[in-house]
């Protein structure tokens, strides 16, 4: 069997494997026996017999300490392919036991769990996997997040599902997967129009607005929240990106009629919020904070905010607001503070701004992404 393997004589090292099976009684006798299989199925580049040859010197016992893993995991990786996936995770995770390192060990056990219907065994294994990647100083594959977001989002686990979402937004914050996990909030919105438009501003400041119904409701929006200056701000950031052709006969409209309705808005904004009746009345002050961010004032909308809730506003919406607004003038540390303290609805939202100010900038393109629609 030696001989024929070094001369890579696969149809000698067959007859032998034949004529040595029967004769094998010890422990060592199958080792090698196994051994030489695993042989013969790399020199026929048949991963059959490979994984034959690896059962076998495993179960005899006395496989090197040093080939239990490597030994284990291709065994494990034959099954996968093979979709034999309770002998996949078997194998897998004991190569992982053993000390393996392969790149592609979670994810296959991940996966190998997931067709075996152990969804919430698979999600623990992805969360712990992606958290020592990442710890390592690496960036996980992305499938470690999609696939367990794909099968949550088959069985309708939809918290579960931003959840993972989020996660990955931390490694793979490019505007499509922006939008994926945006468009769901959104969808979930439902009649609340204030959240809505809280979500479209994210997607505006993660340039995740990529189709023109987003820019039409968003105008529509801030129309009917008497934000003129956003609407019209918005739709220019459209028309600017190319989402939206130069001439469209509805948003222009609603630009046109918008810009009428500035007027000298702006210019008399600041005498406004210093007004005291302004800054007593928190719908009054936390809505001249939201003009202001608007019209891209960040920085003077953030003293109005905190007005709106000293007098006794909504916390959840002005905390929130107030956040953001800290955010888009550049204090990070002051948004993730005031962040970390909302409540209520917009508990994901603050969650991805925090996530968005920790990621700035945008990583190479995701390998795949969940069907998310829209």
């Amino acid at each position: 069997m030696m001989d024929a393997t070094n001369a890579k004589d696969a149809a000698t090292l067959q007859t032998a494997l034949t004529e040595e099976a029967s004769k094998a009684a010890t422990a060592e006798d199958k080792y090698w026996l196994s051994f030489y299989t695993l042989q013969l199925g790399i020199l026929n580049k048949d991963k059959s017999t490979q994984g034959k040859g690896l059962d076998g010197m495993l179960a005899s016992g006395i496989t090197p300490p040093e080939s239990i893993a490597p030994y284990n995991f291709f065994s494990g990786q034959y099954a996968y392919q093979d979709r034999d996936y309770a002998k996949a995770i078997q194998r897998l995770e004991a190569a992982k036991a053993a000390g393996s390192t392969e790149p592609q060990l979670d994810l296959f056990v991940v996966d190998s769990l997931l067709q075996t219907d152990q969804l919430d065994k698979a999600l623990v294994t992805a969360k712990a996997a992606i958290e020592a990647v990442r710890a390592a100083g690496h960036r996980p594959p992305d499938e470690l997040y999609v696939r367990p977001i794909q099968k949550l989002q088959a069985v309708k686990r939809n918290d579960e599902v931003l959840d993972m979402m989020t996660l990955r937004l931390r490694d793979y914050n490019q505007p499509e997967v922006w939008r994926q996990t945006l468009f769901i909030l959104l969808q979930q919105s439902g009649e609340n129009k204030e959240i809505a438009l809280d979500t479209l501003r994210l997607m505006r400041a993660t340039n995740s607005m990529l189709q023109r119904p987003e820019y039409l409701e968003y105008a529509a929006l801030a129309t009917e929240a008497a934000l003129p200056g956003e609407a019209v701000s918005v739709i220019k950031y459209g028309k600017d990106r190319k989402v939206i052709p130069q001439a469209d006969a509805k948003l222009d409209e609603i630009a046109k009629t918008q810009a009428d309705r500035i007027g000298d808005e702006e210019t008399t904004l600041t005498a406004y919020a210093a007004k005291p009746t302004t800054l007593s009345d928190p719908k009054r002050a936390g809505a001249t904070g939201d003009v202001m961010v608007g019209y891209g004032r960040y920085a003077d909308a953030v003293p109005l905010y905190k007005a709106a809730l000293s007098a006794g506003g909504d916390a959840e919406l002005w905390t929130y607001r107030m956040g953001v607004a800290q955010a888009l003038a550049g204090d990070n540390a002051g948004a993730k503070a005031t962040l970390a303290g909302v409540t209520g609805q917009r508990k994901r939202l603050a969650q991805l701004w925090t996530v968005k100010i920790d990621t700035p900038a945008a990583a190479p393109a995701a390998a795949a992404a969940p069907t998310t629609g829209g």
